[in-house]
C-alpha cells in the first residue's frame, strides 16, 4: 500500500460534504469507491476521490 487511506470524515473534509453524504453515497451504491476494511471500518484512497472529482467536472449546468 503506497498511499495512506482516509477515513470517512477525512475524506468528506477533502470533498467539502458532510460525512452523512458520503455514508449515503456508500447506501445507495457508492458512485465513489471507498475499501471495507472488517465489518466496520470504511476508508477511502485519495486518488479514487481525485478520479471522481475530475469525472464530475462539467462546462455548463445543461451538460449531463
Amino acid at each position: 500500500m503506497t498511499e495512506p487511506l482516509l477515513t470517512t470524515r477525512e475524506a468528506a473534509a477533502l470533498l467539502g460534504v458532510s460525512k452523512a453524504f458520503l455514508e449515503r453515497d456508500r447506501w445507495a451504491g457508492a458512485r465513489i469507491p471507498f475499501v471495507r476494511l472488517g465489518t466496520r471500518a470504511v476508508r477511502y484512497r485519495r486518488t479514487d476521490i481525485d478520479t471522481y472529482v475530475a469525472h464530475r467536472i462539467r462546462r455548463s449546468t445543461s451538460d449531463v
